[in-house]
């Protein structure tokens, strides 16, 4: 899509709808419609993520200074740039770059569905299920995490990678796959009910996919099912806890995890979680 080329390669310009579809001579209503359809986010949203995780790679790995960091990064001054990073971040940028612990808001949308097939399996075609995965899954599974960071604050990369393993080795990891395209992911834990990962492709309900995961895995068996998700008011959540509200999660725990604030949702299950 040569939105997202556009605006990679003006990530540190002063961006916005009118602006984009200028350059790209576009309808400014035209291209907010189908950028939103394809990408699962306003144009507004995603270059703010995408400038945000560029600039927290450069706090981490680099000796720039904050205000050179918040200049490159298209902001006028260091205070405008510290106020919306400590919104999505929930820390500073002078303590994120003295934890050094990077994890990405937004990584580059990728167009190319060849990384979300699953392994080879002609049955799969033309159907919607949920399989359990398996090692060979994990390339494919990875590269769907990529696409749905933004559903899981503060998740690395190499560490998620390593639990994934466990997870599959005890059977506890799930794949919702249409058309032999991965739409969905999930990790559960069968001590209490817990939804321990949850990844649902932009492009696709999030009520629907995370409901069909609990009616159709072990989950449907628990009486209550747990989800760690954002606070209420994150700027950074893209509509994972209003999609945990509409299935009727309620809130619960507010909790840290990893310095990060999040809130446990808590389904009471209802009978129509087993039609």
């Amino acid at each position: 899509m040569d939105t997202i080329d556009y605006i990679e390669a003006h990530l540190s310009e002063k961006m916005n709808l009118a602006l984009v579809a200028h350059a790209l001579h576009y309808s400014k209503y035209y291209l907010h419609r189908v950028f939103s359809q394809t990408v699962g986010m306003t144009i507004h949203d995603y270059v703010q993520r995408r400038k945000l995780t560029e600039a927290a790679k450069m706090l981490v790995f680099s000796d720039k200074s904050i205000l050179e960091i918040a200049l490159v990064a298209g902001y006028e001054s260091q205070q405008a740039f510290t106020t919306i990073f400590k919104a999505m971040y929930k820390k500073s940028p002078l303590q994120y770059r003295e934890e050094k612990d990077y994890y990405p808001l937004q990584l580059r949308f990728q167009f190319n569905h060849e990384w979300t097939q699953t392994s080879n399996n002609k049955e799969l075609e033309n159907l919607r299920i949920i399989k359990e995965a398996t090692k060979d899954d994990v390339p494919s599974w990875m590269a769907f995490v990529s696409l749905v960071i933004d559903g899981f604050p503060h998740l690395q990369e190499a560490e998620h990678r390593k639990v994934l393993q466990t997870y599959i080795a005890d059977r506890r990891a799930f794949i919702m796959i249409e058309n032999g395209l991965i739409i969905g992911n999930m990790l559960i834990s069968h001590i209490n009910g817990g939804i321990d990962f949850l990844g649902v492709h932009p492009l696709y309900d999030k009520p629907e996919i995370i409901h069909l995961f609990i009616k159709m895995t072990d989950l449907a068996n628990y009486e209550k099912v747990h989800i760690t998700s954002f606070r209420k008011g994150d700027k950074a959540d893209l509509g994972y806890r209003n999609a945990l509200i509409q299935l009727g999660f309620r809130e619960a725990e507010l909790l840290t995890e990893f310095g990060y604030p999040t809130q446990e949702m808590v389904l009471y299950q209802q009978g129509e979680i087993h039609d």
